[in-house]
């Protein structure tokens, strides 16, 4: 029998079960919904070599060395550093919007006396807000703060989480940084790379382990049932008094009683093409165009040689329960409320844990949810 069970294999999952099985030496059971391993983070290659990220676009970035010397026992590294375009008023202008920027989307004259003026004012290759341009004593730097707010943030965001521009938290408008300075990369973190053989791979090799075992195609529902009146867990009908590690929609434990915590959602529509490029760098943003938020091509990510290229137009969308998948938590004071009327319940057990996006409610890069995974082990199961 399993002293310790755990609902879904993306990464927060997959992480304490690995730590389980390696540090504790004690067995494990997975229950993963999908027919594969690795959560949203699920890759694999074509038929002619290109590796997809079937959930869209995943950039390994991150600060945290203990993070990367983590992972780094499930993978070699390609060093990648990420570039991301957009689509402005016909012409591509590097994300982030910085030094470079200014000259393609403004007359010479115009850009050299911004830059001028921002580089007298800030230090250079530092993030300024669009907010603290804004309440600038000069009308040019006013002025490309609205540039900036109006031609790369306002439409993608508004297309992004299904809102109309007024609808947006200025607060959120307020944090729209502009880089002074010339590094065209999207991440500036310390360490960017991508996994050699892809995601999957290190998935695979995590969780390699004689006392892992893993069930696919299994909804925890099948097989694991919950009495919250006397807070008890039942695993085939079987009173289980181990730890339950649960990584999936804590709505959904509780089969939505108080209600859905509302997502957005994404239609992802790929595009096989005969020929060796589509576009210049891995990802283009299309803010203002079309009803799409960006086009991703793969082979940027994982360079492979071959007069063909996969490219991948991410359509957001409202979730709908049952249907959709997840992807982004709507943050909202209402939702909050809501998301902590179930954790407030989960916490009167003793042997279940949350941890990860779905669980908590929370975005996490996917650094974020190792870390958070590594210091739940630490913190609540070592």
């Amino acid at each position: 029998m399993f002293n310790y069970i755990v609902i879904g294999s993306g990464f927060a999952g997959s992480v304490i079960a690995e730590r389980i099985a390696n540090v504790l030496n004690e067995k494990v059971l997975i229950i993963e919904k999908r027919n594969h391993i690795g959560g949203n983070c699920y890759d694999y290659k074509n038929k002619d070599g290109i590796i997809i990220h079937k959930y869209g676009p995943h950039l390994f970035h991150t600060d945290y060395k203990d993070v990367f010397d983590y992972l780094s026992n499930f993978t070699d590294w390609n060093i990648y550093h990420h570039k991301v375009l957009a689509f402005i008023d016909g012409k591509k202008v590097p994300i982030p919007f910085n030094l470079n920027s200014l000259y393609i989307v403004f007359p010479q004259t115009l850009a050299r006396r911004i830059e001028e003026k921002l580089l007298k004012r800030y230090p250079y290759n530092s993030k300024v807000p669009i907010l603290d341009l804004k309440e600038e004593n000069d009308e040019d730097l006013k002025f490309l703060a609205d540039y900036v707010y109006q031609k790369v943030f306002l439409n993608y965001t508004a297309k992004q989480w299904g809102l109309k521009p007024e609808e947006i938290d200025k607060e959120v408008t307020a944090r729209v940084p502009v880089f002074i300075g010339k590094d065209d990369r999207y991440f500036t973190d310390r360490y960017q790379a991508i996994p050699i053989e892809g995601y999957s791979k290190i998935f695979e090799r995590m969780l390699n382990h004689k006392n892992i075992k893993i069930m696919l195609n299994t909804d925890f529902k099948e097989v694991i049932n919950i009495d919250f009146e006397n807070k008890k867990i039942y695993f085939l009908e079987q009173e289980f008094k181990g730890k339950l590690i649960f990584t999936g929609m804590i709505d959904e434990l509780f089969d939505f009683k108080y209600g859905y915590l509302p997502y957005r959602s994404l239609d992802l529509r790929f595009e096989s093409l005969e020929k060796e490029w589509f576009q210049e760098v891995a990802t283009v943003n299309y803010p203002n165009d079309y009803d799409f938020t960006r086009i991703t091509e793969f082979k940027h990510i994982h360079p492979v040689n071959l007069e063909k290229t996969i490219i991948l137009r991410e359509y957001p969308k409202q979730y709908t329960p049952n249907k959709d998948i997840p992807y982004y938590p709507i943050f909202t004071k209402e939702n909050q409320e809501l998301y902590n009327r179930y954790r407030e319940e989960i916490e009167k057990f003793e042997n279940i844990i949350l941890v990860g996006r779905l669980a908590e409610y929370r975005y996490y890069d996917m650094d974020d949810v190792v870390k958070r995974a590594l210091e739940v082990f630490e913190e609540k199961i070592k």
